[in-house]
């Protein structure tokens, strides 16, 4: 079933009915000011006629009294004939304010917080900004000193090298156990003698094959066999058979 609209519920009129009610206040604010005006006018005469009716034995309290009230009937005056002119030239000009109608009232002029300069002399670059940042700097110094203590405590690595060393002898009818004494009593820090074997040469000839750990910073492989070949009376030649970083 179809839908009838009725055009009577729609209201086509609204903007030309909100201009008639805008005029319509317009006008009665005008009215409103313009009745205000001949009051303040009456108010101001009457009480001019009231300081030179006084007497001239009137106290100067009451003449002071009067010629107070005269003053602010005349600031009075001022600002409502300021405020008429103000609505006159906003309705002759047609300013609206943000709601879309005239406003009636003189807007209030917002001045800017003033800025107090910033001397260059309270100015710290290298300040924190706030406690909290000094806090955590101070967190953070102690674990570094605290990491550094620790870091300095730990053994630094020594650098050592595993060396086999073959040891030949003169002849067949050389002692063998002998040269692996007289070996084994060199000694020097850094130096650790490890397992020995013998191997077969040729011709009933064995050479002595041992081997030892030495520390790079203590030792050197070259006097080591400076040591091993002054024992002339076992010792023909030292070769290096393997030599590894541990």
């Amino acid at each position: 079933m179809a839908t009838t609209v009725q055009t009577n519920d729609i209201w086509l009129t609204k903007k030309i009915y909100d201009d008639a009610e805008r005029i319509y206040y317009e006008n009665l604010s005008k009215a409103t000011i313009a009745a205000d005006i001949p009051k303040a006018h009456e108010c101001l005469n009457e009480n001019r006629n009231k300081i030179q009716d006084a007497s001239p034995n009137a106290s100067s309290d009451d003449l002071k009294s009067l010629k107070q009230q005269l003053a602010k009937l005349f600031e009075e005056q001022a600002r409502v004939s300021e405020r008429l002119l103000y609505i006159e030239t906003m309705l002759k000009h047609g300013i609206p304010n943000q709601a879309g109608t005239t406003s009636l009232c003189k807007p209030e002029a917002k001045s800017a917080p003033k800025e107090e300069p910033m001397e260059e002399d309270d100015v710290d670059l290298f300040a924190s900004d706030s406690d909290e940042d000094e806090a955590a700097a101070k967190v953070r110094e102690e674990r570094l000193a605290a990491y550094n203590a620790k870091k300095s405590k730990k053994p630094a690595l020594i650098a050592k090298s595993n060396v086999i060393l073959d040891i030949k002898p003169w002849d067949d009818e050389t002692d063998m156990k002998k040269m692996e004494e007289c070996v084994r009593k060199i000694e020097a820090d850094g130096l650790l003698w490890g397992a020995h074997k013998l191997v077969p040469l040729a011709y009933g000839i064995h050479k002595l094959q041992i081997s030892c750990v030495v520390e790079d910073d203590k030792v050197s492989i070259d006097w080591l066999t400076e040591q091993l070949q002054a024992l002339e009376d076992y010792v023909q030649s030292v070769d290096i058979a393997a030599f590894n970083k541990i």
